[in-house]
């Protein structure tokens, strides 16, 4: 009888064991970081700022104008953030979720068995900000390449999903065959 439950335990144990290899785990999930939009919430500004200093000139046409500008003006300035915040990413150890809309929603999936190609893209100020580009090319008909802005500390987002691509393809028997 101790032997038949030490084989049941075993056998739990190699069965957590293989859901342990298929849980999802999380690389990454967040929105594009704002300092990414820097340049954005500059022309703003200075719109917001024309914007405020010309209603002033014309509050002689009535009270209201300069209200109207302050208010339009602070509209100028939530806009780059409404926009960003309006994205979120979703990248796991079996896809990579894109998710837009202010008002409404929309989520495309594309699982990283169908990934082709991983770029890694950081500019000057991208590395002064801290913050890289991913673009991912997939054999997906709804999503054939993905671009991923203004993510945080990107370089450990890469190699964690290069590494996890390659793993999701080895698991499900992918082979790359060369035309050459």
């Amino acid at each position: 009888m101790s032997d038949e439950k030490l084989n049941q335990d075993s056998g739990r144990e190699e069965a957590a064991e293989r859901a342990g290899d298929e849980r999802e785990e999380i690389f990454f999930e967040g929105s594009p970081a704002l300092r990414g939009a820097a340049g954005q919430f500059f022309v703003c500004g200075m719109l917001a700022i024309s914007l405020v200093i010309g209603a002033v000139h014309l509050r002689a046409f009535g009270w209201y104008i300069p209200v109207l500008g302050l208010l339009l003006a602070v509209a100028l300035l939530v806009a780059p953030v409404l926009v960003v915040r309006s994205e979120r990413y979703r990248i796991t150890s079996y896809r990579i979720d894109y998710e837009r809309g202010l008002f409404s929603k929309d989520i495309d999936t594309l699982e990283l068995w169908h990934v082709e190609d991983l770029k890694f893209h950081q500019s000057f100020l991208d590395r002064l900000l801290g913050i890289g580009q991913l673009t991912v090319i997939g054999h997906d008909a709804t999503t054939p390449e993905l671009l991923l802005q203004a993510i945080p500390n990107p370089r450990p987002v890469f190699d964690a999903l290069k590494q996890r691509i390659i793993t999701v393809k080895r698991q499900r028997g992918v082979v790359k065959l060369d035309a050459g």
